[in-house]
């Protein structure tokens, strides 16, 4: 499509915006939200076909307005919670799906780099793990319980503790962001390792199934939120490093509002962990292997579905509404 059809068929929807940003009577927050996701459409188009037009950085003016008011006036209402997360991160997460991926696919190689490293030196693991905790692991074995580090302390305080201290990993991850990214990759990287040179460890003592019976109760959405925290720090860096049509200061904004919104998400698959670590793990040698095998797939399925599927179901429904929108606007 030419420019100037381009202008012409959207010309006077973009006034009727103006002219809501001007009014001084409050708007309806859902109302403007709605007008966002347009815009954000309509510029989305623009950048893609006029880069370097005059047409581009109006468009970019009127998001960035219109963002600024949402948040400025949308009341919070009962169903806020809810709405930010069966809408608000389904559809980031879907804008940011490659740099989940990223942070998906660093993390695996991080766990066999780990793995392989633990195979091929004897010495890797207590370098990864120190010796305190390898030689009580072995007595542990030796004892015919290798997973009776999750056994020990009480119920309440390993939970809270486990859950905090997973939180404060993840917001580490997810601000150190703004350092470019570089500690949140280093953070990915030594969390990675030390996972596949820990499992390798087991897998060498002949309790591998007895170490995936224990860390994994709660370790399927413990280590996925953490790869989710990850990401949130690549989009942190990246609207440092690649503010795109936005002065680098707005891209910042939007960028550590986005990574925020996403890392908050974590919060409650973390204290979910965290409760599982705490009065559930310490019982996975003695539960019925099919308990067992459920809580795995199932905590993993439910963690992996939520940011890694449900977000293309999301913005599948949020196109159609939109080309219903748009398809409406038309016929008028």
């Amino acid at each position: 499509m030419k420019e100037v059809a381009f202008i012409n068929q959207n010309k006077s929807k973009w006034l009727e915006f103006e002219q809501l940003l001007a009014a001084n009577h409050p708007q309806n927050p859902d109302e403007m939200a709605n007008l966002y996701i347009q815009l954000l459409n309509d510029l989305s188009f623009a950048q893609t076909y006029y880069p370097k037009s005059r047409t581009t950085d109006y468009l970019n003016f009127l998001v960035s307005q219109i963002y600024r008011k949402i948040y400025k006036t949308k009341r919070l209402d009962r169903y806020r919670l809810w709405n930010f997360f069966k809408t608000d991160v389904p559809l980031l997460m879907y804008r940011w799906r490659k740099t989940m991926w990223f942070a998906f696919a660093i993390f695996l190689f991080f766990i066999i780099l780990g793995a392989v490293s633990a195979k091929y030196d004897d010495t890797f693991v207590r370098l990864i793990l120190g010796d305190e905790y390898v030689n009580m692991t072995l007595e542990n074995i030796e004892k015919g319980d290798p997973m009776a580090v999750y056994k020990s302390g009480g119920r309440v305080g390993s939970f809270i503790g486990i859950t905090v201290n997973n939180i404060y990993v993840a917001l580490r991850a997810f601000i150190f962001g703004v350092m470019a990214g570089v500690p949140t990759f280093f953070i990915a990287m030594s969390n990675g390792i030390m996972i596949g040179a820990f499992q390798y460890f087991f897998y060498e003592h002949e309790v591998f199934k007895e170490s995936l019976r224990g860390i994994w109760l709660h370790g399927a959405m413990e280590i996925f939120s953490i790869i989710v925290a990850t990401a949130s720090g690549f989009i942190l860096a990246a609207s440092v490093l690649f503010p795109g049509t936005y002065s680098r200061v707005n891209s910042f904004r939007i960028g550590f509002k986005e990574s925020l919104y996403i890392i908050l998400s974590t919060i409650p698959f973390f204290v979910a962990a965290g409760f599982i670590e705490g009065f559930v793990t310490r019982l996975s040698t003695t539960m019925p292997l099919s308990l067992n095998l459920i809580i795995i797939l199932g905590t993993f399925s439910f963690i992996f579905f939520y940011y890694m599927v449900y977000p293309f179901i999301v913005e599948r429904r949020s196109k159609k509404e939109r080309e219903l929108s748009r398809y409406i606007q038309t016929m008028v």
